[in-house]
């Protein structure tokens, strides 16, 4: 058996450190948001504030949601420079940028100016490390072992979001409340974010994106030493070919195409389009369902499920994260390719659905009337939405939303969920709180339960199943009504092994906007 090579392990989990600030953002910074001392330093405690309770609500939200709203702006500015400096230098740039943000909100010292930009600018960072970290992680996987290597940046992510609300656990109870207490919590992914960004200083860019600046000889070495084998052995030799080949095909595909022409292209083609609206739509139903809602406020959640002590609270929030990441792990590494797509969202969107409803109810009836039995449902209830979000649509809107698309339209596409994803998110957790004032805090639960059934039809119609499909037999899912995908099914006939959708000629009756998906089929080396 091939031992391991330690190189390639470390730069994966190097690169794959780039999750630490969206995942410490949603766990540490989230308890430090809800921590007195932290309060009293900005002069948010109700007992200080001299406005009315809305505007301190709002302002509370934007504190939260700014880190969000820079992140949207970091997705996008990540995809206008990664192909131009290369994926390395792009992942150190944000990496940078987290880094120096989150040390102004660090020591803002009571600054709500300073810290509402420093909010935006940790937020750009850590935008972008969401798109440049994965691309990076996917482009030195080998085809076997890629969904496990990309998968270790949501087990990171989901580690970081756990150890925040233990961090904060053990910062309440062993510093006294003062600036001091706060600012250790918020020091800790610093200091593994600098170990990280000082050992990347010795990593060299992805063999494709090298091989992409015609830096060939370059990506040879890289890859051998990634691999841990010799420059000329048999089997990387195959591999620096594959990807040299891939590389000069897709230039060729995408000659003179810009990207207005791919939107025309995804605008008109109807299988095109019916793919990449179904991304959007999943990016849609999985940030309304709560999800991130309830993660960045589930120490309040707790409280008003009937955990009165703040420790507990925050011991409750960690156990949430540590479920999260544990189911997770399970679906990552066996649920998804075992069950399929369809099962799993599904039934992660039945589970969330469901606690919404029951939540509605405790939060309507019994929230107030010290129901003991009704409380420990209401936080079972809680940890049982946990583990519907993380086999459902945590993690397989971003499988979907790449997999079913062609090479040629999948970047300006995955630059569009991105996108969404973000300003989404932003919205939710913005808006979470003047959910919970305005509509009496069940009415929250109300409109989430709502979103999950109706996400629940249409995606159940809309989804085929993409278990086991090749990526260029896709298109084979989406030639008929988009309300018929859930029995789509491929062909009778075989499609040669050598055939990738990227290199399918369009009929003309696809160009005029025909539901035909006709093709002519040239050789290609299968993509590495």
């Amino acid at each position: 058996m091939a031992r391991p090579n330690l190189f390639f392990v470390l730069t994966v989990l190097i690169i794959a450190s780039g999750s630490v600030p969206k995942g410490y953002d949603e766990g540490g910074f989230a308890a430090v948001a809800d921590m007195p001392s932290f309060l009293h330093d900005y002069g948010l405690l109700e007992r200080q504030w001299t406005g009315s309770k809305h505007d301190l609500v709002q302002l509370k939200a934007n504190i939260t949601s700014f880190g969000v709203l820079g992140a949207a702006f970091g997705a996008i500015l990540a995809l206008l420079v990664t192909d131009r400096i290369g994926r390395l230098r792009t992942w150190q740039a944000f990496m940078a940028t987290w880094m120096s943000g989150f040390f102004i909100t660090t020591f803002a010292s009571g600054i709500l100016g300073l810290l509402l930009f420093s909010r935006l600018l940790s937020g750009l960072g850590a935008g972008g490390l969401t798109v440049v970290a994965p691309v990076y992680l996917t482009e030195i996987a080998r085809s076997k072992s890629r969904g496990m290597v990309v998968s270790v940046y949501m087990v990171l992510l989901l580690s970081f979001l756990m150890f925040g609300f233990f961090i904060s656990y053990g910062a309440r109870n062993s510093l006294p409340p003062s600036r001091a207490q706060y600012r250790v919590v918020l020091c800790v992914p610093l200091i593994s974010g600098g170990i990280a960004l000082f050992l990347s200083l010795f990593l060299k860019d992805t063999p494709r994106w090298l091989a992409s600046k015609g830096r060939n000889d370059e990506a040879l070495l890289v890859l051998s030493r990634l691999r841990g084998a010799p420059p000329n052995d048999t089997a990387l030799t195959g591999e620096y070919t594959e990807i040299v080949d891939q590389v000069r095909d897709v230039k060729q595909s995408l000659s003179g195409t810009t990207t207005w022409m791919i939107i025309k292209e995804v605008a008109t083609i109807p299988s095109y389009r019916k793919r990449f609206l179904l991304g959007f739509a999943m990016q849609t139903v999985a940030q309304w369902t709560g999800g991130n809602g309830i993660t960045y406020y589930i120490p309040t959640i707790f409280r008003y499920a009937g955990v009165h002590s703040d420790n507990i609270s925050l011991i409750n929030s960690g156990a949430y994260g540590a479920l999260k990441l544990f189911f997770t792990m399970i679906f990552t590494w066996g649920l998804i390719d075992v069950l399929g797509r369809r099962v799993c969202f599904m039934t992660g969107l039945f589970i969330q659905g469901i606690t919404h409803v029951y939540m509605a109810v405790y939060m309507g009836l019994w929230m107030d009337s010290h129901n003991k039995p009704a409380s420990d449902a209401a936080v079972a209830s809680v940890f049982i939405y946990a583990v519907g979000w993380s086999i459902g649509l945590c993690t397989i809107q971003y499988l979907y939303g790449t997999e079913i698309l062609p090479t040629r339209i999948r970047g300006v596409c995955y630059a569009f969920n991105m996108t969404v994803h973000w300003f989404f998110q932003f919205a939710v957790v913005r808006a979470t709180p003047s959910m919970f004032e305005g509509l009496n805090i069940w009415g929250a639960y109300v409109f989430w339960a709502c979103v999950c059934f109706v996400g629940l039809v249409v995606l159940g119609l809309w989804a085929p199943e993409t278990k086991g499909v090749p990526m260029e037999r896709m298109a084979e899912l989406f030639s008929g009504p988009w309300y018929m995908g859930w029995r789509a099914k491929l062909g009778a006939l075989p499609m040669r092994d050598d055939a990738d959708e990227d290199s399918l000629q369009r009929s003309p009756s696809e160009d005029a906007g025909t539901s035909s998906e006709t093709v002519q089929v040239k050789p290609k080396t299968k993509d590495p």
